[in-house]
């Protein structure tokens, strides 16, 4: 039967392999769990077998086994049948998920391949937008320069076409001239006929009665003023045949221009400086009055009582104030000098009432009947009931009547009230005619410091700080240095400069060398005026130093002045560093950046750099290589050069030839119509053969002695005394004694000696205006007479309306004969300078003759606590800042020791305690201006954290002051996001520049500079974010602004020139 064990598990009974028909699998046994039952069934025999032997054991066994067996099969069918239903469940599943990939993989590499076209088509497209985007760039700078061209072109225009409406007035006033001239000749009686007249009709001429008047005169030749479409008409017909199919000839402006005219005009383009008014004589507004005895009560009020006042409106402009009277017994012989002012004059003033002396006439005439620049005249004509002028005056009042322009005023009445019409005549005049500033009503309000009321620099060239008192300066040294006619055998050097400029580059600089007074400056001055005339696409930047110590010989104030030229005439205005060490660094990078935005050469001439102090350390941009179309010129002594530069191609000037001093002297002789012999015209010969005796300035000088001496006394006494001076400061020592041996009395000669020595202590010079209050014994006539003198002979000049010595050797001769003595002379002179410039501070009148001499007085003097007290006076610091003069300011503090954070908090401190005495609105405005320069002025010391307080400040205070809605909020809101822009604070900048433009439109209107001004501020700040495209928008519109304003301003200057 077998046992138990065999029979509850049979072989194969325990599991069933199965195999996996999913495939990929392995196969797995599934057990069927009998064998716990099979341990309950083993103990349940044993105990049956122990009760029970036998068969009943066996028969029980095989019945239990069979259930147990029964409820296994049932259970694994169950099972089979679940994991059948798990099987097909899971292989439907897997099939639909391989058919989703599928689908998916296919879907994929659909995708990959559309973003493959789509990565090739995107990067053609950035390719097409770099190229649409270069191109865009380049068309822009090509129209920006074609619009800065044609503006300049325009400009340009509109000087030629002045320059020929002046022809115009000049023919205009020769025929009054010769109207009144015959007007004169046939009230007297006397035919007019033409003295070659023949029986030919086309040489007759028309006989006129007496009193009657030619046809020819009044008819339409010269008889009306032409307009200019008259003059456009007129120059049509004489247009040369090569303009027929020109560029240029279209409709505008350019029309009807002939290709010399179109030369001309380019030529004189290039010379761009600021414009300064024809009736100013270097930056003095000039008041000459003529009186008679009976109105010289008048005249007496008007110098006491008004001329300060005019003198206050002039400085508070930047100008000086000078009235000159001649009294009755000066006229006759003081003659020469009488003519000399009424050229300079700016406005001349005659005071009439019943007679006109026949000592006055003269002057008279030459004042009112010969104005050739039609300077402003007024006439003062006081009546009295009853009583008739006399024929001279009505005759002479006629007269003026039919050939000038003179304004009249007929006053009846008292002397103080005619006076005072004088005076509100005078000062509408000075400030309408002569200085062009009528200010609008919201302009007037505009003004916050007196002092700084008018800074036409600031409007025009924005951020920019620029010195019209040095620009002027020098202007007026190039006149000088050119104003020689005589050449003096210049042909040659002239052929030297310019293979200078026709050489190759590179080319170091050359040097025009030679000793003083040899005629540098002259030839330097000639040559200048002949490449301005022949070379038409040539920018010629010059500057002529002065005496060593003014203003003029600064190294920094130099590169500033030629940087501001360059972006000038490249019309362009950027920000530019103040900071003197930085500035010597960028002026060649500036340089090199302009010069390959200019079409022609650039020549920089610098006339006696050895001038400069430590010039081999601050010109050392003249050892670099320069660009390639520059090329520089400067001129030194022999004795002071730079021992680096003098393996620099060299043009030496040599001593004059005989014939040259012959004729430089026979001309200075001829014009005072002195003759000499052949025996004085030999010892000249012979005496002029040393390299001392035979330079151009001592030859001049002998000339000019002995053409003035010889009129007042023996030719060969003065010839004898000129023969003695071997060297040009001797000769300047004989000509100095021979003015004082003219003077009458010992009070002239110790007032010639303190106008010389205080001119020789001074910085830059002193005023005619200033001599007179430092010395109230002085008139205006004794003064003029003085100074009438000294310029004839060569000792002194105007600069910027300032007396100076005109050369070097002039302050040498007075140092050696008036201060022999030493410093203890000097300091004398220097005190009464710091005296009179300390008592203008104590009565509030700051001006920038005040802000250069006194810092720099008490420099010399060695008093940094006065020099330290001096700075701290806000109002000086405020004007040396605002005129540019930012390394002076710099030096001036680190004499007194002070870094420019111990700077900046002294100025913050000073103007707290300046603030505590403000009261008005006024006042407070003021403040506001000051706290503005603080910041603008740490600012370009890179003080920005420092610099944002005060401009914070001021911007408080404007708003409150005034409105929030003021331009000089705006000003204010300016010049905070200058501060913003350098601290890359975009976001806080160009929301304050949007204020600022806001206001500005509202307070000006669409179409104003200021506005101009804003919307550049905007784009430059949208550029450096890279908006690019804003930018360029904001550009145009500023563009456009401008333009249209230079426009009304051109009108308007025109206008003003017409009826002056």
């Amino acid at each position: 039967m077998g046992t138990a064990s065999s029979l509850v598990s049979p072989a194969g009974a325990v599991g069933e392999v199965i195999e996996d028909t999913y495939g990929g699998g392995e196969a797995c046994e599934i057990p069927v769990e009998v064998k716990p039952k099979a341990r309950l069934l083993r103990g349940s025999l044993r105990r049956v077998g122990a009760s029970r032997p036998g068969g009943l054991i066996g028969a029980s066994f095989k019945s239990t086994a069979s259930v147990q067996e029964l409820e296994c099969v049932a259970e694994y069918e169950r099972l089979k049948k679940e994991y059948e239903i798990f099987r097909v469940s899971k292989n439907n599943e897997v099939a639909s998920m391989v058919k989703k990939e599928a689908k998916l993989d296919r879907e994929n590499k659909r995708l990959r391949a559309e973003l493959q076209a789509l990565q090739k088509t995107y990067q053609k497209i950035l390719r097409e937008k770099e190229s649409a985007l270069e191109a865009k760039y380049q068309a822009m700078e090509r129209a920006a320069t074609f619009e800065h061209d044609r503006d300049k072109v325009k400009r340009q225009f509109k000087i030629f076409r002045e320059t020929k409406e002046n022809e115009i007035q000049d023919l205009l006033r020769a025929k009054r001239e010769l109207e009144a001239k015959l007007q004169r000749l046939q009230a007297q009686g006397i035919q007019v006929f033409d003295p070659e007249e023949s029986d030919s009709d086309d040489n007759c001429t028309d006989v006129t009665a007496a009193g009657a008047q030619s046809e020819y005169w009044n008819g339409g030749a010269l008889g009306s003023e032409p307009s200019m479409g008259s003059m456009m008409q007129l120059q049509q017909s004489f247009r040369g045949p090569e303009f027929a199919h020109s560029s240029i000839d279209v409709e505008g402006p350019f029309a009807n221009i002939n290709r010399d005219d179109w030369d001309a005009a380019v030529a004189s383009l290039l010379q761009v400086t600021p414009l300064f008014s024809h009736s100013l004589w270097s930056n003095t507004v000039r008041c000459f009055i003529i009186g008679t005895d009976e109105t010289q009560p008048e005249v007496d009020i008007f110098i006491r009582n008004y001329s300060p006042k005019l003198q206050r409106v002039c400085e508070t402009m930047g100008y000086f104030f000078q009235v000159v009277h001649f009294s009755e017994e000066h006229e006759r012989p003081l003659k020469d000098v009488r003519k000399w002012e009424i050229e300079k004059s700016s406005l001349i003033v005659l005071l009439l009432h019943l007679t006109l002396p026949s000592c006055l006439l003269e002057d008279c005439e030459e004042a009112f009947l010969r104005n050739p620049e039609e300077k402003p005249r007024l006439i003062y004509h006081r009546k009295e009931d009853g009583r008739v002028s006399s024929a001279s005056v009505q005759q002479f009042i006629e007269q003026i009547s039919h050939v000038n322009k003179a304004k009249m005023i007929d006053h009846t009445g008292g002397v103080e009230e005619g006076t005072y019409e004088i005076y509100n005549c005078v000062e509408k005049i000075i400030k309408q005619d002569i200085l062009g500033c009528e200010m609008t009503e919201l302009e007037s309000k505009d003004l916050g410091n007196k002092e700084e009321s008018t800074a036409p620099e600031e409007e025009v060239f924005g951020d920019v700080l620029w010195d019209a008192h040095d620009e002027q300066e020098q202007m007026e040294a190039f006149q000088q240095a050119s104003n020689s006619t005589c050449e003096l055998g210049f042909e040659k050097y002239f052929e030297r400069l310019n293979d200078l400029v026709a050489a190759p580059a590179p080319i170091p600089p050359l040097l025009v060398s030679g000793g003083p007074g040899s005629g540098k400056s002259l030839l330097l001055s000639k040559w200048i005026q002949l490449q301005q005339k022949h070379s038409p696409n040539t920018l010629i930047l010059y500057h002529f130093v002065g005496r060593p110590m003014s203003t003029s010989s600064e190294s920094a104030l130099i590169i500033k002045r030629l940087t501001l030229k360059l972006m000038q005439h490249s019309w362009l205005v950027s920000p530019l560093t103040f900071d003197p060490a930085k500035l010597l660094e960028e002026f060649p990078h500036w340089l090199e950046k302009l010069s390959a935005r200019h079409q022609g050469s650039i020549i920089i001439i610098i006339d006696s750099i050895d001038q400069i102090q430590q010039a081999e350390k601050h010109m050392k941009w003249l050892i670099d290589p320069l660009p390639v179309n520059v090329r520089v010129i400067v001129s030194v002594n022999v004795e002071t050069c730079p021992q680096a530069w003098r393996l620099w191609p060299t043009l030496h000037l040599d001593p004059l030839n005989s014939k040259d001093v012959k004729s430089l002297i026979s001309a200075e002789c001829n014009s005072a119509n002195v003759k000499l012999t052949k025996e004085q015209e030999k010892k000249l010969e012979r005496h002029c053969r040393s390299a001392a005796t035979c330079n151009a300035l001592y030859v001049t000088l002998l000339g000019k002695t002995i053409a003035c001496l010889g009129n007042t006394g023996n030719i060969d006494e003065t010839l004898q005394q000129c023969l003695q001076c071997q060297d040009t400061v001797s000769l300047y020592r004989l000509v100095l004694r021979s003015i004082q041996e003219s003077l009458r009395s010992d009070t002239e000669k110790g007032l010639l000696r303190e106008i010389l020595c205080v001119i020789g202590v001074s910085h830059n010079g002193v005023s005619e205006s200033e001599l007179m209050e430092l010395y109230p014994e002085l008139s205006s006539a004794a003064l003029a007479s003085l100074v009438h003198s000294l310029h004839r002979m060569c000792l002194l000049t105007y600069g910027c309306g300032l007396l100076k010595f005109q050369h070097l050797q002039a302050w040498e001769m007075v140092r050696l004969e008036y201060m022999e003595e030493g410093e203890n002379v000097l300091s004398a002179y220097r005190q009464k300078l710091v005296e009179y410039f300390t008592m203008q501070l104590s009565q509030d009148r700051v001006t920038w003759r005040s802000a250069d001499e006194l810092p720099w007085l008490f420099q010399q003097q060695g008093d940094k606590q006065k020099l330290h007290k001096c700075l701290l006076n806000l109002f000086v610091s405020q004007n040396l800042y605002k005129r540019g003069h930012f390394a002076e300011l710099l030096s001036y503090w680190q004499l007194v020791g002070k870094d420019k954070s111990s700077m900046a908090a002294e100025y913050f401190d000073s103007l707290k305690e300046y603030e505590k005495s403000c009261e008005g609105e006024a006042s407070m405005i003021c403040l506001a201006d000051l706290y503005e320069t603080l910041g603008r002025f740490l600012k370009d010391l890179g003080l920005l954290s420092q610099a944002v307080a005060p401009l914070q400040r001021s911007l408080e205070i404007r708003e409150t002051a005034l409105d929030p809605d003021h331009p000089r909020v705006a000003q204010s809101l300016h010049q905070l996001a200058g501060v913003y822009v350098q601290w890359k604070k975009f976001g806080n900048a160009e929301q304050l520049y949007k204020q600022a433009l806001e206001i500005s439109e509202n307070a000006y209107g669409a179409e104003h500079p200021r506005v101009a001004r804003e919307l550049d501020a905007l784009a430059t700040l949208y550029q450096k974010q890279n908006k690019y495209e804003q930018a360029e928008q904001l550009r145009k519109k500023s563009f456009r602004i401008r333009q249209k304003a230079a426009r009304r301003k051109g009108s308007l200057l025109q206008n003003c020139s017409c009826h002056s």
